[in-house]
């Protein structure tokens, strides 16, 4: 089972500070201002409740706020730029001087986070793999900030038709270590960039399983690796209930990746998930 110890090399540099993965895996709570994604879609689109849930996610652990402006839940509908930017960055806005913990931008385009940055976010996670935009591969490069390069399969808008791998596991490893060499090219220094397998980007339920069963292999890439898991549908279709609450069942997932060596793991519930790993590591569980 992996170690965090002192002496671990890999670090995740954002640019205005270097994330560490020694004591547990980092928790990236997740914000969702949106009306429509899959879980919590219309519960933070006041700006003043997202901004208060932030607040209480640092409080309750999180080590990094992902904020969300465009559901890519399957089927989804795409929204503009501007539409993006008048939900994210009053919430940015807000929470600037208040969080010390950094922010994350979750996106597909340059121009968001481009804006997103300027207010004080460090970090671009974008689900497309920097292949949504032309831009944003410089963008990222230039504003010297973290990024997270995550696989899809195809679009939101047609990622669940029927997707199909020989190997789930292998072709998405590959698919990683092929866009970091990308991003080295285009600039990004490596210990920019964190990777992502994309646990419901274009997966049937058994290639989610596949993936979260081998996540010690993503490891193995030399880059920080993120899980994001959370309530996601694969869950329900375990659980033989769709209408379950998921809540216990993201942190069975999330002690699972844990253990097996993930250093981000991304969900909506922080608190549950950070008392859970603080008493995973205290039995031993993880170093």
């Amino acid at each position: 089972m992996p170690e965090r110890q002192s002496g671990s090399a890999k670090v995740w540099d954002i640019g205005q500070r270097v994330l560490t993965f020694q004591r547990r895996p980092l928790v990236m709570g997740i914000l969702n201002v949106t009306p429509d994604s899959f879980s919590d879609g219309g519960r933070h689109d006041d700006p003043r409740a997202a901004i208060e849930l932030a607040l209480q996610m640092q409080a309750d652990g999180a080590d990094i706020i992902d904020i969300g402006g465009e559901s890519t839940r399957p089927y989804s509908d795409p929204v503009t730029a501007n539409e993006e930017l008048a939900r994210v960055l009053p919430v940015i806005a807000g929470l600037a001087g208040r969080l010390s913990i950094p922010i994350s931008i979750d996106t597909s385009k340059a121009a968001v986070a481009k804006a997103a940055i300027d207010a004080g976010a460090e970090i671009i996670n974008d689900v497309t793999g920097l292949e949504g935009d032309a831009a944003m591969p410089a963008l990222a490069a230039d504003a010297q900030v973290g990024v997270c390069v995550m696989h899809m399969k195809g679009t939101p808008q047609t990622m669940q038709d029927d997707p199909t791998y020989d190997d789930v596991v292998e072709e998405i490893y590959q698919y990683l270590q092929q866009r970091m060499e990308f991003c080295l090219g285009a600039g990004l220094r490596r210990e920019r960039v964190c990777l992502d397998p994309g646990i419901g980007f274009g997966k049937t339920h058994e290639h989610n399983l596949r993936l979260l069963q081998r996540t010690a292999r993503f490891c193995e890439l030399d880059a920080p690796i993120l899980i994001g898991h959370s309530r996601k549908g694969f869950i329900g279709k375990l659980l033989g209930d769709k209408t379950a609450d998921r809540t216990a069942a993201t942190l069975g997932v999330s002690l699972a990746v844990a253990a097996a060596g993930a250093d981000i793991i991304r969900v909506h519930d922080v608190k549950p998930t950070v008392d859970a790993l603080t008493l995973f590591r205290a039995c031993g569980a993880i170093g």
